[in-house]
């Protein structure tokens, strides 16, 4: 009898398991956040192929700021990663003298955004200090995947 209800259970943990929607990054909005809210919406993310157009042509003005530990975009100011507070503050004083309809774009790319310490905190900050047009660049797995490797312009070359 205790079989049989061993083998009911397993099978009902098996059918849970695969009815679970598990699948692979594409956007912080689509991923399953674990928990973790994100302060932005679909259309305050920026797509590498936009970014790297604008570069390109110069057709907007951003200003841009890299809050992690990865290579610089090209344009991109250097912060460092925010998740350390002299960094946060960093970019503080960074933003501090801009208009706050400044055009900014934030991006780490040191891992997927589910696991990323730097984006929530700056997107976050950059918020309460009143910025109305911020953006994120969905670098969704990380810098080296979704820039790097399509041979999007970086600092220096």
């Amino acid at each position: 009898m205790k079989n049989k209800y061993f083998g009911a259970l397993l099978s009902l943990i098996f059918v849970v398991l695969l009815s679970t929607n598990i699948r692979a990054q594409t956007s912080p909005m689509t991923m399953p956040t674990l928990g973790v809210t994100n302060p932005w919406t679909e259309s305050q993310l920026l797509e590498p192929a936009a970014l790297a157009a604008n570069i390109k042509t110069g057709t907007t003005a951003l200003v841009i700021f890299n809050i992690g530990a990865v290579e610089d975009i090209k344009g991109a100011t250097h912060i460092g990663a925010v998740n350390k507070p002299e960094n946060l503050e960093k970019l503080r004083t960074a933003v501090a003298n801009l208009p706050k309809n400044t055009a900014i774009v934030i991006y780490c790319g040191c891992c997927p955004f589910v696991k990323c310490p730097n984006i929530r905190p700056a997107f976050s900050e950059l918020q309460k200090l009143g910025f109305t047009d911020v953006k994120l660049l969905n670098l969704a797995t990380n810098l080296k995947a979704n820039w790097v490797d399509k041979g999007f312009p970086l600092a220096g070359k």
